[in-house]
């Protein structure tokens, strides 16, 4: 049965895999490096193979031109100015985001932080409002806040992805727990696939590569690398880099061959 939310998880993904470059902390952040010109920044991990971005509203707004990629409409967030930077309120709409052409949505949730049944009530909103309309929903979810010893504790992360597939998420972006086998007991207890985030940017290449590595082999479907990519010297190579290990099962010295060719 072909509809709509099959059809708008298609335009995010290839064969099932995705590569997706979140592109949202201007409003965390403010304009860091790499997302000065948006426009540019898009278009470049588009030409690299990136099957979506993920950005707010208003840079939907500010682009030139209709991206060729999958666009993700983020629905959440909070600023590292914020007495409660952990506290993730809503910004955007289902509706909004379909009038403004997005292929879906994602919301972030902090789960451990004392504003956690707050989010949690969004997720479970924003999860309806997406049925309704039939566009994917992406829920970041993250061990974040005062009740969270080791974030990367594997029956923690585990629980937090389940949270999201329970109260609706189609796609589930998490941290990644280190290690192949930890990981794929996170994957086995969710039901929908599973992405990973990259967090803050890493030392090398090969960390970033061996993190997607990882995540891969343990069963996820895909990755959702940010500063990692987008904060890269060349941003269009890392994507194409990151692909052979995503999209063709490659190692990650064949990917780190990529980076030395471009």
């Amino acid at each position: 049965m072909v509809w709509g939310k099959k059809v708008r998880l298609e335009r995010i993904t290839l064969r099932g895999k995705m590569i997706c470059i979140p592109m949202d902390h201007g409003v965390t952040l403010g304009p860091v490096k790499g997302l000065t010109d948006m426009n540019d920044v898009i278009e470049r991990v588009g030409k690299g193979g990136a099957t979506a971005v993920l950005v707010h509203k208003g840079i939907i707004h500010s682009l030139r031109e209709t991206p060729r990629i999958g666009m993700i409409m983020h629905l959440t967030g909070s600023t590292n100015l914020s007495l409660a930077p952990n506290r993730k309120v809503q910004v955007g709409s289902v509706e909004e985001a379909i009038r403004l052409g997005a292929d879906a949505v994602s919301v972030h949730i902090n789960i451990g932080c004392k504003e956690e049944h707050e989010m949690l009530e969004i997720l479970g909103n924003v999860a309806y409002d997406c049925d309704s309309w039939g566009i994917p929903l992406i829920a970041m979810m993250y061990p974040r806040g005062e009740n969270i010893k080791d974030p990367n504790k594997a029956e923690v992360v585990a629980h937090v992805a389940r949270i999201g597939a329970e109260l609706g998420a189609d796609i589930i972006k998490t941290v990644y727990t280190g290690d192949i086998k930890s990981f794929k007991t996170v994957v086995k207890g969710c039901p929908v696939p599973i992405v990973i985030a990259g967090g803050p940017r890493s030392d090398t290449d090969r960390d970033v590569f061996e993190m997607a590595y990882g995540a891969m082999k343990a069963g996820a479907m895909g990755v959702a690398f940010g500063r990692n990519v987008f904060q890269h010297e060349h941003p269009d190579v890392m994507v194409q880099a990151l692909s052979k290990i995503v999209m063709k099962g490659k190692s990650v010295e064949e990917a780190l061959e990529v980076l030395t060719r471009g």
